[in-house]
């Protein structure tokens, strides 16, 4: 685990104690939780094994250390646009800009929440994110996703055409399209702050948490498939890669449509080769794909 995400339990947290503890609590804190979730004794066996990092990441003296001054020196600001297309290599044709919709609304969230508008800075502050609701927090964790994702997909090459921010009918948003030389497929970023299970094809990502990631990505993916009049072959669901078991997970066709569930670093060579299933394009095929997108593609801006 990093820790480091908005909506991920901070090593402490896990441990169930506060940052402030002595080494002699945190180490009987430990004992206790890796009593509490050891597998042979009933306790949840990713649990367990999250005890276990968060232990490594504070276990000694000089590691705590580091992590709490690795804790200050978190940030969630914007990324620099320049930072973003640093580099001389040929890059992905990219419309549309991944996050920044997201970016507005939790923001815009956050002062309902507080009372008041917080100028970026301070929004963006981990204290203050972590002080926020779920859903608001979420907002936040889902811009930090895909714009990780498009600086994964950025760095393809001129054969792939990416559009992020995807509006869809009814205020829906696809996060990423991504027209490659295996194929068009349909993208979504997610961070849910733990590693997730799988069940009939769709994601289980913690208790109380009602999220239907898979459904939401096929449906958005088929209204644009209708309006733009195209053919998609494949779904991509992008996780944080601790919160994925292997780098590619593949949940076989999920209402007609081959459906991956991929590490953010397996991405690229995934959309290189193509998703396991999926429909292949020919090269007369895709320029015409990419025309019919270009005409009906509209992005969210913030």
């Amino acid at each position: 685990m990093t820790f480091e995400g908005p909506l991920a339990a901070s090593a402490y947290e896990v441990l169930g104690v506060s940052a402030t503890v002595d080494d002699d609590e945190l180490r009987r804190a430990y004992r206790l939780r890796l009593r509490q979730t050891h597998p042979d004794t009933g306790g949840d066996a990713a649990l367990f094994i999250r005890v276990q990092r968060a232990w490594e990441h504070v276990g000694t003296p000089d590691g705590r250390t580091a992590y709490d001054r690795g804790r200050d020196a978190v940030t969630w600001g914007a990324p620099s646009a320049s930072a973003s297309r640093a580099g001389t290599r040929p890059r992905t044709m990219s419309y549309g800009q991944a996050g920044g919709w997201r970016r507005q609304r939790y923001l815009e969230l956050l002062a309902e929440h507080l009372g008041h508008p917080l100028a970026a800075r301070e929004a963006y502050d981990p204290a203050v994110v972590r002080s926020a609701p779920w859903e608001v927090r979420r907002l936040l964790a889902d811009a930090l996703a895909e714009e990780s994702t498009a600086a994964a997909i950025d760095g393809l090459g001129i054969g792939f055409t990416a559009w992020h921010g995807v509006e869809c009918e009814q205020d829906a948003v696809l996060d990423h399209v991504v027209l490659a030389p295996s194929g068009l497929y349909g993208l979504v970023s997610e961070d849910f702050g733990d590693p997730v299970r799988f069940r009939q094809g769709e994601v289980i990502a913690g208790p109380e948490r009602e999220v239907t990631p898979v459904a939401d990505l096929l449906s958005r993916m088929r209204w644009i498939a209708r309006t733009a009049r195209v053919r998609f072959g494949g779904a991509v669901l992008i996780l944080p890669d601790e919160d994925l078991e292997h780098p590619i997970t593949t949940l076989g066709s999920v209402r007609g449509v081959p459906v991956a569930v991929v590490r953010r670093s397996a991405l690229r060579p995934l959309l290189r080769t193509g998703v396991p299933g999926g429909r292949p394009l020919g090269m007369t095929e895709a320029f015409d794909v990419r025309a019919r997108l270009r005409r009906a593609v509209r992005v969210r801006t913030p």
